[in-house]
């Protein structure tokens, strides 16, 4: 996403800029690497000198290779591994007890300042995934979930199943497994979880459009990927997206590509305000945004002066993303709305040194469908 232009604001005031938007945490087994700490990656020639490359026990350096062909550019990997640096399969309960142990308080992820995109090659146990889910809300993070190897049109539908929990909105679901060379066996083909190559697409959509765009359709192309392990068509792409599972597709025309935007609270049935992924990554990058840009009203006289500094500094902030087209609404009045004042920080919040921002935003939605009636005109009656 491009700089955003920020009008000059009042001394004392800090201009809030917006956070990356793309930065992924990666975790798994590799061969090598340290266990006690994430290194953060631009490149996979990084991954290569920190990790050791790809090897064929590890799904993880190829979803990571996928990322960066796919437009990514800022990842963080965090290595699992057994003990004497035994491989570890995502779906081993020691991966699962490991993984936990990150996140808590103090945890080797605790110390990453900020990534916003989780990724774990195939994890598929339900638990975990929840779990994860969890993590992902905490962190304003959101977090790609690979569908089953072996899932097929039949089946996958129900391998949701004890993946849509409370925290399900930061999440979404992708089916099938990407088929793409693979270099370690001279490039024939393998079929891989679609984590890495989504998170790849995310972020490039993220730099060219924005946050607030649909990783999905025409420009949601997967770069090295030669086909699928399933070929889904339109009658059960249409039976398959409103049940919150993102196909990846085929078109002649086209190419490969994401052909669905759907958090895993998307089903058409839960009616989800945070039913869409762009909906909700722009709800989160708001969120850290405003957080992280406000920081300067910390140990300042919690009343009306700095209400309305803040105020102003939130408005300026919305208003430049509304220029960029970020909004619903054709007047930013009816795109969004701030509110810093009595009514949201009560005298009980400010006896607790606590001041509330309420933020309410128009956001844009995908057109998942597009309809067409046609009419034919009638020819003149014959005689």
């Amino acid at each position: 996403m491009g700089n955003l232009e920020i009008e000059e604001l009042p001394s004392g005031v800090q201009a809030i800029t917006g956070v990356a938007t793309s930065i992924a945490l990666f975790i798994g087994w590799t061969p090598d690497g340290p266990t006690d700490r994430a290194l953060r990656l631009f490149g996979f020639a990084d991954y290569e000198r920190n990790y050791g490359g790809l090897d064929s026990r590890s799904l993880l350096g190829y979803s990571v290779r996928h990322f960066y062909d796919n437009g990514g550019s800022d990842a963080y990997v965090m290595r699992i591994a057994g003990n004497d640096g035994a491989v570890i399969d995502p779906n081993d309960a020691g991966f699962h007890t490991a993984l936990e142990s990150l996140f808590v308080a103090g945890g080797a992820v605790d110390s990453i300042e900020l990534f916003n995109i989780i990724c774990m090659p195939g994890l598929a146990d339900a638990a975990a995934i929840q779990a994860m889910q969890q993590r992902a809300r905490e962190r304003r993070a959101f977090l790609i979930v690979d569908c089953g190897e072996a899932d097929t049109v039949a089946t996958v539908t129900g391998s949701l199943t004890g993946k849509i929990g409370a925290d399900a909105p930061n999440s979404a679901f992708y089916f099938p497994w990407v088929v793409a060379p693979d270099p370690l066996q001279q490039n024939a083909p393998r079929a891989f979880p679609p984590c890495g190559f989504v998170a790849g697409i995310i972020a490039r959509v993220d730099a060219s459009r924005g946050v607030w765009k649909a990783p999905a359709g025409i420009e949601a192309l997967l770069a090295g990927a030669t086909g699928f392990a399933v070929d889904v068509n339109d009658a059960e792409n249409g039976l398959l997206n409103p049940r919150a599972i993102n196909c990846l597709r085929s078109f002649p025309a086209i190419g490969h590509v994401v052909w669905g935007a759907r958090t895993l609270d998307g089903d058409d049935s839960r009616g989800s305000e945070w039913k869409y992924v762009p909906v909700r990554r722009f709800a989160l990058f708001l969120e850290q945004s405003i957080y992280s840009g406000t920081q300067w009203a910390v140990f300042e006289p919690n009343d009306e002066p700095l209400w309305a500094k803040i105020r102003r500094s939130v408005a300026v902030f919305m208003t430049a993303l509304f220029r960029q087209g970020a909004f619903q609404g054709v007047t930013a009045d009816r795109a969004w709305f701030v509110k810093c004042d009595r009514e949201t920080t009560t005298q009980a919040d400010i006896d607790g040194g606590v001041v509330n921002i309420v933020v309410g935003f128009a956001p844009l939605k995908p057109a998942e469908f597009v309809i067409l009636t046609i009419a034919q005109m009638a020819g003149p009656p014959l005689e």
